[in-house]
This record gives C-alpha cells, sequence and structure tokens, in this order.
C-alpha cells in the first residue's frame, strides 16, 4: 500500500494545500522524539523538493534543537475528510531564526505574525504515501487565533524575553541556536 517517490508531485502538493493540520517529526542522537501538530497558515511547497516551514513561538523549540545536532526532519499530512491518505516527506533543514540573515525575506511568504520564530527550509530527498484507511473522518472548523493574540499582547520584546526563558534549550539540554539575550 506504501509507495514512494523522490519527489513531491502535483497531486501531492494538491494534497498539503487542502490540509489544515501537518506534523514535524525530529530527534537527536539521544533523547525524546519530538512530534509537534502544525496549522495556521505556515507552509509553502516551494519545488519538488523544497518545502519551506515558518514555527511560530511555542513552549519549546524541540526541531532547531535536534536539527542542530542531526540534521533530519518529516513533515506527515493525512486527511481527515474524503480522501484516506498519508503523505510524509523527509529530509533536512536548514533553520533560519528571527534576525538571522535570510528570514525576513522568508518571513515575507507569510501573513505577519509577531510570533515568527524560525523558518525552516526543509530539502526533501524521499516522499511517501500510505492508506490511511483507519484515520477517523473530522471536521476542519477553523484555525485557533490564542497564539497569535498571546504574541501580540506580548508584543516583540516580550516574545523574545519568552525566547530567553523558554525557548533556547530542548527538554532534553541541548541548544535551539536562539541568543539568550532578549535584544
Amino acid at each position: 500500500m506504501a509507495k514512494q517517490f523522490p519527489a513531491l508531485t502535483e497531486d501531492h502538493r494538491s494534497f498539503i494545500a487542502a490540509q489544515p493540520l501537518f506534523f514535524v517529526g525530529s530527534a537527536a542522537e539521544t533523547g525524546r522524539v519530538n512530534v509537534s501538530p502544525k496549522g495556521m497558515d505556515s507552509l509553502r511547497v516551494m519545488g519538488p523538493n523544497r518545502i519551506l516551514w515558518r514555527n511560530l513561538t511555542g513552549s519549546g523549540n524541540e526541531t532547531a534543537g535536534h536539527l542542530a545536532r542531526v540534521n533530519r526532519i518529516t513533515l506527515m499530512w493525512c486527511s481527515f475528510e474524503t480522501r484516506p491518505l498519508i503523505l510524509r516527506a523527509y529530509g533536512t533543514a536548514t533553520v533560519l531564526h528571527a534576525k538571522e540573515p535570510g528570514f525576513a525575506e522568508q518571513d515575507a511568504l507569510f501573513p505577519p505574525d509577531p510570533g515568527a520564530r524560525q523558518v525552516y527550509d526543509v530539502a526533501v530527498d524521499r516522499v511517501q504515501t500510505s492508506c490511511g484507511y483507519a484515520v477517523p473522518f473530522m471536521d476542519f472548523v477553523e484555525d485557533r487565533r490564542v497564539l497569535e493574540g498571546w504574541a501580540e499582547k506580548k508584543g516583540p520584546e516580550g516574545v523574545r524575553t519568552y525566547w530567553a526563558e523558554k525557548n533556547t534549550a530542548t527538554i532534553d539540554g541541548f541548544d535551539t541556536g536562539l541568543p539568550a539575550d532578549a535584544d
């Protein structure tokens, strides 16, 4: 049932565009494996082997810490509506933190968000599809706006302070690449 591809096809790209939710998986050589759900308007398929994902401020920063140690990432989409399909994109990623050269240009591809923390430039080297026969049917209602409101309320300095307090290390203590100062 599973099929593998060297790149994203147009059918894959259409499927990704229709999904309001995707998952990001990463792991260092030791410690915990991280799988995070992602939503909102935070993903751009740039070509058959390239995806940009903008990461917003969250309670953790596991992916950045993992990629600094072992550069591998998996993105996964699954349909909760009519078409039973699971799609995974495997690859590596370059991490651009806010204030690093190139971040502003890539961040500009997304709607403004004061909580934008990183943009991941994912180089896809394998795509796999499999059935989604056991995935339940669910209806998408709307994006949650809680995170966006939280970042707006904190403001730029408050968000940077939060990064310094909560996002400079993973739960296993790995450096995430974010500066520890709030400037």
